[in-house]
């Protein structure tokens, strides 16, 4: 990628999300436990949040944990668990150094209390980051809260998609609206959205890679980016009309 393109898109600060998927795959191919490519996965979000400045990105958005997940083994999901809490403990004071905000969406009523503890302390201290702000799905479900967010709006007075967003943003913690989803990457070969931004990603553009997270890098995000900067968005208008806009 050129560096004036790189510049064209840091004025438009993307905003990424990205299914995390593969880690288990990725593990059993090795013959390893689930829980090393758990751990492999993290190693991978490191790579990913160092890179994503650099190709115009404003916000990252990862889905760490859906709502769905809770069925999984306890066991698996007690060290998933344990390793996000790692992650925060460790990680935010990297963050608030490069001028990383960290935050986490999705419901906080059902997980330890010592991971509520690490997010709360997590974006306390990252708060005042504006490189990039990096979104952490945990018990996650986008129908879930839209349907929360649906029924807060049933006594409100004004009926418009800002507002909306507005409480879809008080319902998953996130604090404000998140800007809408220009490209949606999904790792591990599976091609479906999993209730993940289903709101945020109405216009998002799609992107399908059969690389397993933990092997995901920074040149595999310069290939999605590069891939979103040559697709013709049309928000449903002409190619003229939204070419002019």
């Amino acid at each position: 990628m050129t560096h004036s393109t790189i510049t064209t898109i840091s004025r438009s600060k993307l905003h990424v999300a990205i299914l995390l998927d593969g880690n288990g795959r990725w593990a059993a191919s090795r013959g390893l436990p689930r829980s090393e490519g758990h751990r492999a996965g993290v190693a991978a979000v490191r790579r990913i949040v160092k890179a994503a400045p650099e190709l115009g990105i404003g916000t990252l958005t990862l889905y760490a944990f859906s709502s769905n997940n809770w069925e999984r083994p306890e066991s698996e999901v007690r060290s998933l668990l344990a390793l996000l809490e790692e992650y925060l403990q460790s990680d935010a004071p990297r963050c608030a150094a490069a001028g990383i905000r960290l935050r986490v969406v999705g419901r906080r009523d059902r997980i330890p209390l010592s991971l509520l503890a690490a997010i709360e302390e997590a974006e306390r201290v990252t708060s005042p980051g504006r490189l990039l702000d990096v979104h952490i799905a945990l018990d996650y479900s986008s129908r879930e809260a839209i349907l929360r967010a649906a029924c807060w709006m049933i006594s409100s007075l004004e009926v418009s998609e800002e507002e909306f967003s507005r409480k879809l943003g008080q319902v998953t913690h996130s604090g404000a609206p998140a800007p809408n989803v220009d490209l949606l990457i999904r790792t591990g070969g599976e091609q479906r959205l999993s209730d993940f931004m289903l709101w945020e990603s109405a216009y998002a553009e799609l992107f399908f890679t059969a690389r397993m997270w933990p092997d995901f890098d920074a040149k595999d995000l310069e290939d999605a980016v590069e891939d979103y900067l040559g697709r013709d968005r049309r928000f449903g208008r002409l190619p003229e009309a939204a070419a002019a806009s």
